[in-house]
């Protein structure tokens, strides 16, 4: 059995019945199950019952400057838990709860729920549920995640899912998926039945090798009810373990716009591959046959790690939450940081932004949107 945070005498064990969600959400609960107009993967801007992160620890590969990771990581439970309800998996419940009572203010506390389980590294939104409305219901679609490709070791990541669902901290039913391949960060839904991706991740054969592309279109279309998906054919990024995760390099925002990650120096490495990026979103249409409306996001300044290797900055992997708020990864580079939140605010009108200094996740070669998960 997980262990749960305490409050006062009460062990929340339900999400159902946790009263951080009525007394911060309760509206927001309403809506999310009232404006989904039919079966489809909602987007990240529908409201959400709660996000989950997982808490680095010196048994992970944050280790060699974990006090730097635990700092993010407060001020990311800081965010997103003054705002709705937060779920942290970890290795050490007692010591994290302490921590967090002594570094979190009450507001946030009555909002967070910790459940302690086996971890291999805190990038939950790649092994994470992927929450589905089906039916006027929301299932939970737990697939298999190989870590990226069989890079890294994933067999503990793989057992947090039903972990939580058995220990009725999700809400919804559960789907096993567990026969393909698949992460939270290849994908983008705009709610209303589109999937945008790219084909080196989900069509590389170190996840489904059997399949082919017409097998995963027709596998994704069936799981996370919807109608089509956009194929995005180029864009990587310098440093990045995920084989071009969308998350990454476009996102679907509100009223049919993408948000880009453009390449504007053409000395930098990067800048082919996102010019070819950004013609072929030039080139997306619409379910009305019109032409997305582009919003483009500056290049991350660059940073390096120890060997000198380019980390992959990148201003797509912020996350949306409630109360239209979104949580933008910043790098230390105040222009630019500041250029990439004006352009997030054009693509999420009446939006605010909040900055979170990701140089410690980027040096594992991942950022904000990477370390979270949302639930609806």
């Amino acid at each position: 059995m997980g262990l749960f945070y305490k409050r006062d005498t009460t062990i929340i064990t339900d999400l159902a019945n946790w009263p951080g969600i009525e007394a911060n959400n309760g509206e927001a609960l309403t809506v999310a199950h009232t404006e989904c107009l039919g079966d489809c993967m909602p987007a990240e801007w529908h409201p959400q019952r709660a996000v989950q992160i997982t808490w680095p620890d010196e048994n992970t590969d944050w280790q060699p400057r974990l006090d730097e990771a635990v700092k993010c990581y407060l001020r990311i439970a800081y965010e997103i838990a003054t705002t709705q309800p937060l779920i942290i998996t970890c290795s050490h419940a007692d010591s994290l709860n302490t921590l967090l009572r002594e570094k979190l203010p009450q507001k946030a506390i009555n909002n967070i729920i910790v459940s302690q389980c086996e971890i291999n590294d805190t990038w939950v939104r790649d092994y994470g549920f992927i929450t589905v409305m089906e039916n006027g219901k929301y299932k939970l679609c737990d697939f298999r995640f190989n870590g990226w490709g069989n890079k890294f070791c994933a067999e503990s990541d793989n057992a947090v899912n039903r972990h939580l669902f058995q220990n009725k901290l999700m809400t919804g039913s559960y789907h096993d998926c567990l026969d393909f391949v698949f992460e939270g960060g290849s994908i983008e839904s705009d709610g209303r039945g589109t999937l945008l991706t790219t084909s080196r991740c989900l069509l590389n054969p170190n996840r489904n090798p059997s399949l082919s592309k017409g097998d995963i279109t027709h596998r994704l279309l069936r799981e996370l009810k919807s109608q089509r998906i956009l194929w995005l054919d180029h864009g990587y990024l310098c440093g990045d373990d995920t084989d071009s995760h969308i998350d990454t390099l476009a996102r679907l925002c509100p009223n049919d716009t993408i948000a880009y990650v453009k390449c504007s120096d053409p000395e930098d490495e990067h800048y082919e591959e996102l010019s070819l990026m950004e013609q072929q979103l030039k080139s997306f249409q619409t379910t009305s046959d019109r032409p997305y409306r582009l919003v483009a996001l500056p290049m991350g300044p660059k940073l390096y790690d120890e060997e000198g290797m380019r980390l992959p900055t990148t201003y797509a992997n912020y996350l949306v939450i409630n109360h239209k708020r979104i949580l933008m990864p910043t790098y230390g580079d105040p222009e630019t940081d500041q250029a990439a939140a004006k352009a997030l605010e054009r693509a999420f009108p009446d939006y605010s932004v909040t900055g979170i200094d990701c140089r410690i996740l980027v040096w594992q070669h991942g950022s904000l949107h990477c370390s979270t998960m949302q639930y609806y």
